[in-house]
């Protein structure tokens, strides 16, 4: 296998200015002949056509072009500048239900064996077409990352919180295996190698039985029971700075080597309330991604005492060039979440007809995302005041679309949100 230890990537965030395209909003300065972007990613060569055509992270990619001196500045330029004038697009949030997607009873065995692999995989494909207007699997995960080059790693971020041993064999919410299995088989279909798809839960265990369901014998698993994510990077964005505006900030935190050396990112939180924090969505995921997470439950969780409605740690940690920069797709796993709290086990849903949630999201914004998986929870149950602070922050950084909708009915009016019947 080849070892997590390669590509290394160099960025910085230098006079950001707002740029909008699909519910993403980028940092950018152009300064004469000199234009930068934090970030993440080195792109290949892309034609100006291509950029202005609407694919997700065209702005970054062209200022990446730049600074590799493989496009000009005046295309550079022009990309920027269309879209600073431009009208952003709506983010698309997709959801997509099956009701045959899982048929567990609530009460024997494990919920994860209950999950029908085929229906996931359709669902997955339904997602990802609806998500970038395609008619084809392959065409949609083309779309997602255009400039893919072989040997790039995709790095994709599942939530294990509830894992503490190798044998997991509770029934508490964790990531299933089922959605990472039909994302690979997706990104197959662009020849994407099995070896270079990295699941990581940087903090957690992998138990056995996770891994051990995964169908593809070369897909890299980095966490506790697998290989270690790696802490040894001098790249200059390997941490997380965190800036409160008043008072003590959380220290520096690191973020591991798999993140830091993967091309790409997919975030897959679960959809599921938590007791202190209210949510644990696609943000909070990232409490797996930095080591000793801990440290910022004081600043996360409303009720404590260095909480404020002016600054929330999650937002720095998804600023950080590894993370918000490399982020393509965020899927939301609502096979069955839980609604009852972070170590429950998932519970019939009232609001999806005392039955399992049985959904999956899609977005490339994930405050957009976060939004409306926020608004399914709290027609399910009572949510915690201020929960949704760190959604609002995010918005004012120009990190992606904020609204709070009604789902079930009317809608939202800054969100396509798309609902399919699969």
């Amino acid at each position: 296998m080849r070892s997590v230890h390669g590509m290394k990537t160099e960025a910085k965030d230098v006079n950001r200015r707002k740029v909008y395209r699909r519910g993403f909003i980028r940092g950018a300065a152009i300064a004469g002949a000199g234009l930068v972007l934090g970030g993440g990613l080195l792109y290949g060569r892309r034609s100006l056509a291509a950029l202005l055509a609407g694919n997700q992270g065209s702005v970054d990619r062209a200022i990446r072009d730049h600074r590799r001196d493989q496009m000009s500045d005046a295309d550079a330029q022009a990309v920027v500048a269309a879209y600073m004038t431009g009208a952003p697009d709506k983010p698309r949030v997709i959801h997509v239900h099956s009701g045959q997607a899982t048929n567990w009873d609530f009460a024997s065995g494990y919920y994860g064996d209950y999950v029908d692999q085929d229906v996931v995989n359709e669902m997955v494909d339904r997602g990802m077409q609806e998500l970038t207007d395609t008619s084809t699997v392959a065409d949609a995960w083309r779309a997602l990352i255009p400039t893919y080059a072989s040997g790039e790693a995709i790095a994709v971020k599942v939530n294990l919180n509830n894992s503490n041993r190798c044998s997991d064999d509770d029934i508490e919410i964790d990531a299933l295996i089922h959605p990472v299995n039909a994302v690979v088989r997706g990104l197959k279909q662009i020849g994407v190698a099995e070896e270079d798809v990295w699941v990581y839960d940087a903090v957690r265990r992998i138990p056995y039985r996770f891994s051990d369901g995964c169908l593809y014998a070369d897909v890299q698993f980095f966490g506790g029971c697998r290989q270690s994510p790696g802490w040894s990077s001098n790249d200059p964005d390997a941490y997380v700075t965190f800036h409160r505006p008043s008072g003590s900030s959380p220290p520096s935190m690191r973020i591991p080597d798999v993140l830091i050396n993967a091309a790409y990112l997919i975030n897959m939180p679960i959809m599921k309330t938590h007791d202190f924090a209210g949510v644990s969505l696609s943000f909070k995921n990232h409490l797996g991604t930095i080591i000793d997470p801990g440290e910022l439950h004081d600043y996360i969780f409303p009720t404590w005492s260095r909480f404020g409605t002016d600054y929330n740690p999650l937002v720095d940690i998804c600023k950080n060039p590894h993370v918000g920069a490399k982020t393509v797709l965020a899927i939301g796993d609502g096979l069955f979440g839980a609604w009852g709290g972070y170590v429950a086990p998932p519970m019939p849903w009232t609001t999806f007809g005392d039955e399992a949630s049985n959904s999956l999201f899609f977005a490339t914004d994930q405050v957009a995302l976060d939004s409306v998986i926020y608004d399914f929870l709290a027609a399910e149950t009572t949510i915690m005041d201020n929960a949704d602070c760190y959604l609002s922050l995010a918005a004012d950084a120009g990190m992606g679309t904020f609204e709070h909708g009604d789902p079930w009915g009317s809608g939202y009016d800054q969100i396509n949100y798309v609902r399919i019947e699969a």
